[in-house]
């Protein structure tokens, strides 16, 4: 029988990652002082992980990701609208950006998009009837159109669903944008794909920080690129003094 008084077993996650990640849950110290030292230089390495992260994303992509934007302004101009879709959190990361189109702000317009995990009843049936496969393929094939943007999120880039989605948005001709992780996983290899972002990161947890940080600014520079094109338009239009 075991010795209620022994102290509990150290605990660790399957490949050890839960301890390497918050190593102060595992320590065998008792010291109050020293575990907190811990959490601090956990915390101030976590931050400084994602800085350095968002820098290489910012050189590297920041031209493109002004480019995608501008490209996403023309689009909504012509009347399109934008769909967002992922698996699990990159759902949960989808939807948000369509948040933040729907709900830009106080004195902004805002902007036609839609989440493709929305819908359960939708999500269901096609899963049951047919494969998690074409849950966001077919969506995309009912409503979308030339002038639509199409963008996927996946941590690892390999998505089936997502590859599935971006080559029936290629054929009806929208705009489609990858956010992917690691080294872009399989959508790496497509040619249906307009853009795509990687948060180069073997860490989930940094690669989905970082992507919050991609579509953010996608959203405020589509924002801006609609804006100025705006008031160029009026200046255009208005009649000499």
């Amino acid at each position: 029988m075991a010795d209620p008084s022994a102290p509990a077993p150290k605990r660790a996650g399957p490949d050890g990652s839960v301890e390497s990640l918050y190593p102060f849950l595992y320590a065998d110290a008792s010291d109050l002082g020293a575990v907190l030292e811990e959490v601090r230089r956990s915390t101030v390495a976590k931050a400084e992980e994602i800085i350095e992260l968002r820098r290489r994303v910012r050189d590297r992509d920041g031209e493109r990701l002004q480019a995608c934007a501008a490209d996403m302004a023309d689009r909504f101009a012509a009347g399109g609208r934008l769909f967002a879709f992922g698996n699990g959190g990159s759902s949960s990361d989808a939807q948000q950006l369509v948040t933040l189109f729907l709900n830009p702000g106080p004195g902004l317009r805002p902007l036609p998009a839609y989440g493709l995990t929305n819908d359960a009843a939708v999500l269901t049936a096609l899963s049951n009837d047919i494969g998690v496969e074409v849950v966001f393929s077919r969506p995309i094939a009912a409503f979308g159109g030339k002038n639509d943007i199409a963008v996927g999120l996946s941590t690892s880039g390999n998505s089936g669903n997502l590859l599935r989605a971006f080559a029936e948005a290629s054929r009806r001709g929208m705009l489609t944008v990858g956010i992917a992780g690691y080294d872009g996983g399989k959508m790496a290899e497509l040619d249906t794909l307009d853009y795509l972002f990687v948060a180069p990161s073997a860490s989930v947890h940094r690669i989905q920080e970082a992507q919050t940080t991609m579509y953010h600014a996608l959203w405020e520079l589509t924002l801006g690129q609609l804006q100025t094109e705006v008031a160029t338009l009026c200046a255009w239009e208005s009649p000499a003094s």
